[in-house]
C-alpha cells in the first residue's frame, strides 16, 4: 500500500456513524508488557503482518503477552471492502514467495503450541491465495513439527479448487467466518455470499472429516436473535464443530454502526443455545474473536470430540 494513501478510500464519502460509549464489560487494558513488545519486535524483524494490528483487535495486549499473534499472510491490503473491517482496502501487495518460511521461523522462535494463520481477501489471484496458504502450512510443519495449525481462510469465491488445495495441506482447524446473518450481507459483506461461505465450510468437512471446522459471527450489527439461531442451524447442517460469537466494535465513524452492545448474560444464553444444537465448542462473549484463546480452545475441542454428545455441556 502506498505510503500516505487512505486506508479506506471506499468509505470516504460515507456519513459518519458515531460510536456509542462502550459499557464496562468491553474495556481492556492498553498493551505494554515486555512480552507484547518482544512479540511486536519479532513481527517487525521478520516483516510479517498480523491481523491483531491491522484489524485493531481489542485483545492484542493480552494475547501478545502470551506470544499469541495471529499472522496475516498475502499482504496487508484487501481486495474487499467489508463495512465492519479495519484492514486496508486497495491495490494488493505483491505475493512474497519467502513469506511462508518467515512464518515458520516466527512460530519456532515464539515456541507456539498452536498458531492461527489468516489472510486478506485476494480476489486478484487465480487461486485466491490457496497455494500460499498450503505452502505456509508446510513451512510451519518443517520449522515447528509439534505446533498445531489453524487457518482462517477467505471465502475463495469463484476460485475453483482453492479449498481442496488448503485442505490437502492438512491444517488441524479450518476456520471461515460467516461474520453476520444473511439479511445483512449486502451491507456488511458486499463482496461475499452467505450460502457460498456455508458451502465452503461443508466442503471442508467432506474433504477431511477428521479435521475440525470453525466459524464465527459478530453481534451488534443489527441482527435479530431468531436470525442468529438460524445461522447456528445452518452451521450445524454443514457439520461445523466450533462456533465463536463476539461483539462488533466499530473501527471508525465511517464503518458500519453499532446497533447495540450485547450483554454478557445474552452471550451466555447464545452459548448455551449453540451447545444445545450440537456444536462441540462454543466461545461467546463480548471480547471473543476468532483467534482469541485459540490454542486452549483447540485442546478443549479435541477433548470434546472424545466425549459422547450426551456428556457435553
Amino acid at each position: 500500500m502506498t505510503a500516505g494513501a487512505p486506508r479506506h478510500p471506499e468509505k470516504a464519502g460515507r456519513p459518519d456513524n458515531p460510536s456509542p460509549k462502550k459499557p464496562p464489560w468491553i474495556r481492556v487494558k492498553a498493551p505494554g508488557s515486555p512480552e507484547y513488545h518482544a512479540t511486536r519486535r519479532l513481527m517487525r524483524e521478520l516483516n510479517l503482518h498480523t491481523v491483531c494490528e491491522e484489524a485493531g483487535c481489542p485483545n492484542i495486549g493480552e494475547c501478545w503477552k502470551e506470544k499469541h499473534a495471529t499472522v496475516m499472510i498475502l499482504g496487508a491490503v484487501c481486495t474487499r471492502a467489508c463495512t465492519f473491517c479495519n484492514v486496508a482496502t486497495g491495490r494488493p501487495d505483491q505475493v512474497d514467495p519467502h513469506e511462508p518460511t518467515r512464518v515458520g521461523d516466527a512460530v519456532a522462535k515464539l515456541g507456539l503450541n498452536h498458531i492461527v494463520v489468516t489472510s486478506v481477501d485476494r480476489d486478484d489471484l487465480e487461486d485466491g491465495g490457496a497455494r500460499h496458504f498450503a505452502r505456509t502450512i508446510t513451512a510451519i510443519r518443517a520449522a515447528a513439527p509439534s505446533t498445531t495449525i489453524e487457518v482462517l481462510v477467505p471465502d475463495f469465491l469463484r476460485k475453483d479448487g482453492a479449498i481442496e488445495t488448503v485442505i490437502a495441506a492438512r491444517p488441524d482447524v479450518l476456520n471461515h467466518n460467516l461474520e453476520t446473518v444473511p439479511r445483512l450481507y449486502a451491507e456488511v459483506r458486499p463482496g461475499a455470499r452467505y450460502f457460498h461461505s456455508l458451502r465452503l465450510l461443508d466442503q471442508a468437512k467432506r474433504l477431511d472429516p477428521s479435521g475440525f471446522t470453525k466459524s464465527g459471527i459478530m453481534v451488534g450489527l443489527g441482527e435479530g436473535k431468531t436470525e442468529v439461531l438460524q445461522v447456528m442451524d445452518d452451521l450445524r447442517a454443514a457439520e461445523v464443530d466450533f462456533l465463536t460469537i463476539g461483539q462488533y466494535l466499530q473501527p471508525t465513524p465511517k464503518h458500519h454502526p453499532i446497533t447495540c452492545f450485547v450483554t454478557p448474560d445474552e452471550f451466555e444464553s447464545y452459548r448455551r443455545l449453540a451447545l444445545g444444537k450440537g456444536f462441540l465448542m462454543v466461545s461467546a462473549s463480548p471480547l471473543t474473536r476468532s483467534s482469541y484463546h485459540a490454542g486452549d480452545d483447540f485442546a478443549r475441542l479435541k477433548a470434546a470430540r472424545a466425549v459422547s454428545p450426551g456428556d457435553r455441556g
